[in-house]
């Protein structure tokens, strides 16, 4: 079975519920946490994430969808990119 890996990253002015509005969105499509990092600073939250999908249904343009959503309704922004762009976009 394929396996994919996803980069996500949270960033936004702090408040309750951040962590599970982005973890419940993960479950549903069972993306799995892989590694998770997560900082406060003052009010500002910035949390990063590499997720892993072992699901050959898995559609990343719903996920981003959701994830929009999700980051919309607690005033953050969450980006979703494969590892592979990720790592291409931020290589020296």
């Amino acid at each position: 079975m394929k396996t994919d890996r996803y980069v996500i990253t949270v960033i936004g002015v702090d408040t309750v519920g951040i962590v599970a509005g982005v973890t419940k969105v993960m479950s549903d499509f069972g993306v799995n946490i892989v590694d998770i990092r997560q900082t406060l600073m003052e009010d500002i939250f910035t949390m990063l994430m590499i997720g892993e999908v072992k699901n050959e249904n898995f559609v990343l343009s719903d996920f981003q969808r959701e994830m929009k959503e999700t980051g919309d309704r607690f005033k953050v922004e969450i980006r979703v990119q494969h590892e592979d762009v990720f790592r291409f976009m931020h290589r020296i």
